[in-house]
């Protein structure tokens, strides 16, 4: 079983799975004051609420966008696991070829999610990760990275505009009744729901002119479940796709005895 935690600049999406199964997924805030110690509380926790036995872990990784962090997590795993977690970064196999101007500026969220649809789907594709920031990956016909798009997050633009505005309350992420608001917090909500949707659905438009043939569009991230009932294009959806993606990553870099040990205990 594979202990598997991305962590990102709002939440760390973490999960346990088996070569086939996803097992759990669970998000925790990320927090910046927190110890090695209270993390490895809230992970022992975890595998309490759904029934992991830690001893039943047999491996784990971690791809992070926060570096203050990064060690922190890591180590909270050695607390609970008595193992070093692989960590994304230079010097881990990917597979992935990278075609962009400055491979090493790519965050190694972006590579885990490239990694996992090329598993799942055909390529041309455009990934849509919708988080802290909204970004959209597109890989070519070949499966290669050849660019993308960072948009502000939905809870980022959101925070923005009541924080800089003196009459705009803050709202729920609820449901607009019609496009054309009648009121300021109808009229926010159809900013935050339609306005998200169409420019993912606007955005991928202008992508396939610029590649010049059309694209699987694939979606993850903790907002992307709200605003994917708005969009006019088909999207499919993949909650669970970083998770999907460590895994992968982390049996291109297993060890050949450890490989062995889960081909028989499967």
């Amino acid at each position: 079983m594979l202990f598997a935690i991305d962590m990102g600049n709002s939440t760390i999406t973490l999960g346990c799975l088996t070569e086939d199964r996803l097992l759990f997924m669970e998000r925790l805030s990320t927090n910046a004051s927190k110890t090695d110690l209270e993390y490895a509380i809230d992970f022992k926790n975890l595998f309490e609420i759904n029934g992991i036995d830690v001893r039943s872990i047999r491996g784990s990784i971690v791809s992070s966008v926060v570096p203050q962090l990064t060690e922190t997590v890591r180590r909270a795993v050695h607390k609970i696991t008595g193992m070093d977690a692989m960590l994304v970064g230079p010097g881990v196999k990917t597979g992935l070829r990278i075609l962009i101007d400055n491979p090493a500026q790519l965050g190694s969220d972006l590579v885990v999610d490239a990694v996992a649809c090329l598993k799942e789907y055909e390529p041309p594709l455009a990934i849509i990760d919708m988080g802290t920031a909204t970004t959209i990956s597109v890989l070519n016909e070949d499966g290669c990275y050849i660019g993308g798009v960072i948009l502000p997050g939905i809870l980022t633009a959101v925070d923005s505009l009541v924080s800089r505005t003196a009459q705009l309350p803050r709202i729920g992420f609820g449901t607009p009744r019609r496009v054309i608001g009648t009121n300021t917090v109808e009229s926010m909500k159809s900013g935050l729901n339609y306005g998200n949707a169409a420019c993912i659905d606007g955005m991928l438009d202008r992508i396939e002119a610029e590649l010049g043939s059309p694209v699987t569009a694939v979606a993850t991230g903790g907002f992307a479940e709200g605003i994917l009932p708005y969009c006019r294009r088909s999207i499919k959806y993949d909650p669970a796709l970083l998770l999907k993606g460590l895994r992968e990553i982390h049996e291109k870099n297993a060890e050949p005895s450890r490989a062995g040990e889960r081909e028989q205990e499967g």
